[in-house]
């Protein structure tokens, strides 16, 4: 039972078992409680640290203890360390980024970045009637190893399940438009305490909403259309099994 809870998958994974079950956690599906508050600690000390002490070097310092340790006790108890790992590499180019530049706002930057640049590429796959969601979901369910036009044809051919990729796909789009539209202000104005408290509340709870909201739109198209296929193998396996047995 540990080792079934220990392979769920998280993020957009959590959302390519859509269809599969109707028992959807979007706990688990954003790393659980563990990972919800190794993913938040960091930025949480960094701006309650810098607010109370106006340190830099000291915010950095312990912000950065504290994400390898993350690392380190993971390492001890021999658990997945993969999301710890990528928190550091995250939370490592943060803090570098404040380092050099000796602006404490800084560290909100690589953010501000990576959502812009969620934001231009989800868009152009909307342009290219492609749904960015819809291409990384279908991605995880079914590696297309091979036969890649056949793989996109299936699901892009399914009006429904395509219709449901789209609005998901266009929703994360204003996700990430909207931590710009309200952080970047912050960050202009350099009011460190309230954007870093904009990032908290637009972070891991924004996340939550959009996978929660994203799973009660794709689950039905996405259960039909592997319901469709299931039917379409069988058929095909009882005409396989009665051109055996009719050339015997």
């Amino acid at each position: 039972m540990a080792e079934t809870e220990a392979k769920k998958r998280t993020g957009l994974g959590a959302l390519a078992d859509a269809g599969n079950t109707d028992d959807f956690s979007v706990i688990d599906a954003i790393g659980g409680p563990r990972g919800v508050i190794e993913s938040m600690l960091p930025g949480v000390v960094f701006v309650v640290l810098f607010v109370i002490t106006s340190n830099l070097q000291l915010t950095i310092g312990v912000s950065a203890v504290l994400a390898v340790l993350q690392v380190i006790v993971r390492l001890c108890q021999r658990q997945s360390v993969m999301g710890a790992v990528s928190g550091l590499l995250a939370v490592g180019i943060c803090l570098i980024w404040a380092w050099n530049s000796h602006e404490a706002r800084n560290y909100y930057m690589f953010g501000f970045l990576t959502n812009a640049f969620y934001v231009i590429l989800l868009t152009i796959s909307l342009l290219a009637r492609v749904p960015g969601l819809g291409l990384v979901i279908e991605f995880i369910r079914t590696l297309p190893t091979e036969h890649f036009r056949a793989w996109l044809a299936d699901w892009r051919g399914d009006k429904a399940l395509n219709r449901a990729y789209t609005i998901i796909t266009a929703m994360w789009i204003g996700v990430f438009a909207l931590r710009l539209i309200v952080q970047v202000p912050l960050y202009f104005g350099n009011h460190v305490g309230w954007l870093g408290t904009a990032r908290l509340l637009m972070g891991i709870p924004f996340w939550a909403l959009a996978i929660w909201v994203s799973y009660l739109i794709v689950a039905t198209p996405m259960h039909r259309h592997k319901m469709v296929q299931e039917a379409s193998e069988d058929d095909a396996e009882a005409a396989q099994t009665t051109e055996m047995r009719e050339e015997h």
